[in-house]
C-alpha cells in the first residue's frame, strides 16, 4: 500500500499529518488560555476550584499533543527538528519549561504536603498559559518570516576537520529568541501578532468551554463578558498577521532546480492556486466566528465545537500554503538556499512507509480521545461536586 507510493507523496502526506496534529494543538491550547484566567473569572475559592478541576480534566491532552507532535516532526522531517531545535532551542526550552511547571502545579497543587501553597502553583499556570501560547506563536510565525540558519549536508562527510560534523548552524547569539525580539521591524510584528492572536484565541477558545463544562450561571456570565474582549483581541492581532502574510515576499522554490528564491505575494498565491484550501481557510474562519456569535448572541453553550472545528480548518489550511505548492515551509533568512522543503527535510522512503503505517492507528487514538471527552464530560462540572470530591487538581 504505502510502499508503492513515491517518495514525494509520501512527504506530502506527513505534511498533511504534521498539519493535523499542529491544527489538533492550536485548539487544545484552550487549556493554557484557561489558566491565565483563574483569578480574573473566579472570584472565590469555589469559583477557582471549579476552573482548575475543568481544566485538570484536559490538560494532559494538550500536553500529549505536543509531544506526539513533536515525535512525530523528529520522524517525519528530522532535518527540521534538528535545525529548529537544536538552533532555536531558547524558544523551544522556555517553551518546556513552561509545561513542565504546568504538570507539576496539577500534581502538587492540592497535596498536603504542598509548602508552596496554592498560589504559586496557580502563578505557574498563568506562566505556562502565556508563554506557551505566545512563544508558540511566534515559532509558527517563523514558518512564513524566516530565520537565520545555514544548512551544509556536506558536513557530513568532510572529516578533514576532526570536529562534530554539524549540518545545521543557527547564525545568531539569540538561537530563536529573535522570533520574538527581531531587528527586522516587519518581521517581528508579524511574528509577534500572531504569537498575542494565539494567545488571545486560546483565551476565547477556554471561554466557550467553560461555559460548556462548567454549570454555574455566575461563571458563565463572566465568561460570556470576558469572550467578548478576547474576540476582539483576537480580531485584530489575527487580521494584522493575515494582511501582512498577503503581501509579504514568500520563500519560493522553483520545482525544477529546487532553487528558493523570494517571490512577491506568494502565500495569496497559494490560496488562489490552491482553491480547496482557501475554501478550508475562509470555512473555518466562518465557524471560529460563528461559533463566538452562538456564545454571545444566542446564549449557547455549544459555541465551542463550531469554534474548535473552525480553529482545526483554518491552522490546517495555514500549514499548508507553507509547504506545499512548491513553498520552503521553514525558510532561511541568512541564506536562501538552506531553506528547508517537504522534500529536503524528509526522512527516506523506507522511514516514511514505515511510519504510515503506524499513522493507520491515529483515527483510532483520535476516537479514544473523544471517547475519554464524552466520558469525562458527562457530568458538568458543579461547585457542589468540587466540595465533596476528594481528588481534586
Amino acid at each position: 500500500m504505502f510502499e508503492n507510493l513515491s517518495l514525494l507523496q509520501l512527504q506530502q502526506y506527513w505534511w498533511i499529518i504534521m498539519s493535523l496534529l499542529g491544527a489538533l494543538l492550536v485548539f487544545l491550547l484552550f487549556v493554557q488560555g484557561g489558566q491565565t484566567m483563574i483569578y480574573r473569572l473566579g472570584k472565590t475559592e469555589t469559583e477557582r476550584k471549579m476552573i482548575v478541576n475543568s481544566l485538570g480534566r484536559k490538560w494532559e491532552l494538550t500536553f500529549s499533543t505536543l509531544v506526539v507532535f513533536g515525535g512525530a516532526f523528529f520522524a517525519s522531517f528530522p532535518l527540521f527538528y534538528s535545525t529548529s531545535f537544536g538552533g532555536a532551542y531558547w524558544v523551544w526550552m522556555i517553551i518546556l519549561f513552561a509545561f513542565i511547571i504546568q504538570a507539576v502545579s496539577y500534581e502538587y497543587r492540592t497535596k498536603a504536603s504542598n509548602f508552596l501553597g496554592k498560589k504559586t502553583y496557580e502563578t505557574f499556570l498563568f506562566i505556562n498559559g502565556l508563554i506557551a501560547t505566545i512563544f508558540l506563536g511566534t515559532a509558527i510565525a517563523t514558518f512564513f518570516t524566516g530565520s537565520a540558519f545555514s544548512v551544509d549536508k556536506m558536513n557530513l562527510v568532510d572529516l578533514t576537520s576532526g570536529k562534530m560534523p554539524i549540518i545545521s548552524s543557527w547564525q545568531n547569539s539569540a538561537y530563536g529568541l529573535e522570533a520574538i525580539w527581531n531587528t527586522n521591524q516587519l518581521a517581528f510584528l508579524t511574528n509577534l501578532s500572531l504569537g498575542l492572536a494565539l494567545f488571545f484565541l486560546a483565551s476565547l477558545t477556554a471561554n466557550l468551554y467553560f461555559m460548556n463544562n462548567i454549570d454555574d450561571e455566575t461563571l458563565f456570565q463572566r465568561n460570556k463578558t470576558c469572550l467578548m474582549r478576547n474576540a476582539g483581541a483576537f480580531l485584530l492581532f489575527f487580521l494584522f498577521f493575515i494582511v501582512r502574510l498577503m503581501v509579504i515576499d514568500g520563500y519560493a522554490v522553483n520545482p525544477e532546480t529546487k532553487e528558493v528564491f523570494l517571490e512577491p505575494y506568494k502565500y495569496l498565491h497559494n490560496f488562489l492556486d490552491m482553491p480547496i484550501v482557501l475554501i478550508l481557510f475562509l470555512v473555518g474562519v466562518v465557524l471560529v466566528l460563528f461559533g463566538i456569535f452562538k456564545a454571545l448572541f444566542k446564549v449557547a453553550k455549544n459555541g465551542i465545537w463550531y469554534t474548535g472545528t473552525g480553529i482545526v480548518l483554518t491552522v490546517l489550511a495555514l500549514f499548508f500554503i507553507a509547504g506545499f505548492n512548491n513553498t520552503a515551509f521553514y525558510p532561511s533568512s541568512f541564506d536562501l538556499q538552506s531553506s528547508l522543503t517537504i522534500e529536503n527535510s524528509s526522512s527516506s522512503h523506507y522511514t516514511l512507509t514505515a511510519m504510515s503505517y503506524v499513522s493507520l492507528m491515529v483515527p483510532f487514538v483520535i476516537a479514544y480521545i473523544w471517547y475519554a471527552w464524552k466520558a469525562m464530560d458527562k457530568k458538568k462540572i458543579t461547585a457542589k461536586e468540587v466540595e465533596e470530591d476528594s481528588h481534586m487538581y
